[in-house]
């Protein structure tokens, strides 16, 4: 078809302004949760994503990073898709404290001043020692689904409403996992048990269980490094020779010294509770919780005949 050279110009400015309208429109789309109604969600780790989910509802979208229960955690590196999934977040939730190191370089690596970052060992109000486990502390996260509640409103005011009804909810669910620990302490306070790693000390420490297994050992462990050779020494006399009750024993962190433990307690029929740093599959952050302490309960009874 004939085109003047003046239409020979004018069209192409035309699709230009066209596609350059197309793309404004579209990058105006994902700064707010205003335009698409759901805020984008990225959380570190899957336990954080489930929590989000409970307080956000049909409001939200979340992609968790780690959500495999049976790879270990520290041995986690991002890839690219990674990086592409965080640079389009609105909200990212990290656990912070050196647990998630590789978080920080995804973020630094797509600059974005309207993404909000919560990190939750910033926030975390009941925090052990060199210990970055604080979603293990169940009295840690009142404060930090404020925190998420209070983010989700500033990226939605709309529906803050339904957060703060979700806020609710969710609190009162961890309810029982509170009672659940003083039913325990109530029980099984000063029985001797072992920890592989530092994870559980959460749970034991209101439990009021008396942990035997040299902390060198443990936070070794749980920082992937190889523990001294006499805690390792120390740890398993413990198991031998019975002074420990019930091994709580991390699935997810094996190491050929832990192995080692397992199979000596199983040996020694010293109950073992196996518990995960990450979410399994199937699982609320509650249901987790609950099925472990409910596990170290049925240990513990067996254990003592109590």
């Amino acid at each position: 078809m004939f085109v003047s050279k003046k239409g020979a110009v004018l069209f192409p400015l035309i699709c230009l302004c066209f596609f350059l309208s197309l793309f404004l429109g579209a990058c105006g789309s994902t700064g707010t949760a205003a335009s698409s109604g759901v805020i984008n969600v990225v959380a570190a780790e899957n336990f954080y994503g489930d929590v989000v989910k409970q307080l956000g509802g049909s409001h939200v979208s979340v992609t968790s990073i780690l959500s495999d229960p049976n790879i270990d955690p520290h041995e986690y590196e991002s890839n690219n898709a990674t990086a592409q999934v965080v640079s389009r977040a609105q909200l990212v939730i990290e656990n912070g404290l050196e647990y998630d190191s590789w978080m920080e370089k995804l973020l630094s690596a797509s600059p974005n001043p309207n993404r909000v970052v919560l990190t939750a060992g910033n926030i975390a109000d009941h925090k052990l020692p060199d210990n970055p486990h604080i979603w293990y502390g169940i009295n840690n996260m009142p404060t930090i689904a404020t925190a998420i509640t209070n983010k989700l409103k500033k990226l939605d005011s709309a529906d803050a409403s339904t957060f703060d009804r979700n806020l609710t909810t969710f609190t009162t669910s961890l309810q029982p996992l509170l009672q659940k620990i003083t039913d325990l302490k109530a029980k099984y306070t000063g029985t001797p048990v072992g920890l592989t790693e530092t994870i559980f000390l959460y749970q034991t420490t209101p439990i009021g269980l008396n942990v035997l297994t040299p902390y060198a050992f443990q936070k070794a462990n749980a920082e992937g490094n190889d523990p001294p050779a006499d805690s390792v020494v120390t740890a398993d006399d413990q198991i031998t020779k019975k002074e420990i009750k019930v091994l709580i024993y991390n699935q997810q962190t094996i190491t050929s010294i832990t192995a080692k433990m397992h199979d000596d307690a199983k040996n020694a029929t010293i109950p073992i509770v196996s518990v995960w740093e990450t979410m399994p599959v199937g699982k609320t952050y509650q249901s987790w919780m609950q099925g472990q302490l409910d596990d170290l309960g049925q240990a513990l009874a067996t254990a003592t005949g109590k």
